[in-house]
């Protein structure tokens, strides 16, 4: 089993996935055929979560969407990093009390 901060940067790594998977849709928004990326996020048997980057069937953009999935993964990006540095402030503190 993973700790709680590995499973949190699990969790900032595949905010950053999806970042880069909006932010490229959005820069993309007027090329010709385009193709979104999609971020297919599963659950690992020992904690944490991963991404797989892929690409939709239909040519074409979806601004609204590109846009949520922006706000989406900042505010789960900082929401794991405070988990983060919780974990990291819990572990300080058993350390001096153990000193």
């Amino acid at each position: 089993m993973n700790t709680i901060s590995s499973i949190s940067i699990y969790g900032m790594n595949v905010a950053q996935t999806r970042l880069q998977a909006a932010a490229h849709n959005i820069a993309n928004l007027n090329t010709a055929g385009f193709h979104r990326q999609e971020v297919k996020q599963s659950a690992l048997a020992e904690g944490g979560t991963r991404a797989v980057v892929g690409t939709t069937f239909s040519a074409g953009s979806n601004l609204e969407t590109d846009m949520v999935q922006l706000l989406q993964a900042k505010n789960s990006f900082f929401a794991n990093l405070r988990v983060f540095e919780a974990s990291n402030e819990a572990l300080g503190s058993l350390l001096d009390i153990s000193a």
